[in-house]
C-alpha cells in the first residue's frame, strides 16, 4: 500500500461520515414533518450503507484480486440511502392538528432523537478516526522526508 492510498482510505472514509452525518441532521430536522410532497405521508427516516470502494474494479487481474483472498484497501463509498419501512410510524393524538385522522391521532415520521443521536455520537467517532489516522499518516511521510536531510 503506497502512502497516497492510505490518505485516500482516510478522506474516503471522512467523506461518507460526513454524508451520513449529513442524512442523520435531515432526519433530525423532518422530525415533525407529518406531510411530504411526494405521496403525502409522513416523512420516513434514512439510513445510510457504505460498502468497500473498488478503485480500479474494470480490470480483470483487480477482480481476481478480490475473488482470491487478498485485500487492498481502497476506502469505503456510501452504496445507498434508503427509507426505514422497518420502523413504524408514530401515531399521537391531537384532534386540532390539521393532519389528524376522523379519530383525531396524527402520523409521525419514524425518526427516534435518541438513535439519531447515537447514530451521530458514532459517526462523528468514525470521522475522528479518520482524522486521526490522515494525521498520523502525515506525520510519518514528514517523518520520512526529513531523514534525507
Amino acid at each position: 500500500m503506497g502512502l497516497f492510498q492510505g490518505f485516500d482510505i482516510c478522506a474516503s472514509g471522512m467523506e461518507a461520515q460526513r454524508f451520513r452525518m449529513d442524512v442523520i441532521a435531515e432526519n433530525i430536522a423532518n422530525i415533525n414533518t407529518t406531510r411530504t410532497e411526494e405521496d403525502g405521508e409522513p416523512y420516513r427516516r434514512k439510513v445510510v450503507t457504505f460498502s468497500e470502494r473498488y478503485t480500479n474494479g474494470s480490470s480483470f487481474a483487480s477482480t481476481l484480486e478480490q475473488y482470491t483472498g487478498s485485500f487492498k484497501g481502497n476506502g469505503v463509498k456510501v452504496s445507498s440511502v434508503t427509507e426505514d419501512t422497518e420502523t413504524d410510524f408514530t401515531m399521537v393524538y391531537d384532534p386540532s392538528h390539521p393532519d389528524a385522522d376522523e379519530n383525531g391521532y396524527v402520523l409521525y415520521p419514524n425518526v427516534n432523537t435518541v438513535t439519531e443521536m447515537t447514530n451521530l455520537i458514532d459517526s462523528t467517532r468514525a470521522y475522528q478516526a479518520n482524522v486521526t489516522a490522515f494525521d498520523a499518516l502525515k506525520d510519518l511521510a514528514t517523518y520520512g522526508i526529513n531523514i534525507g536531510n
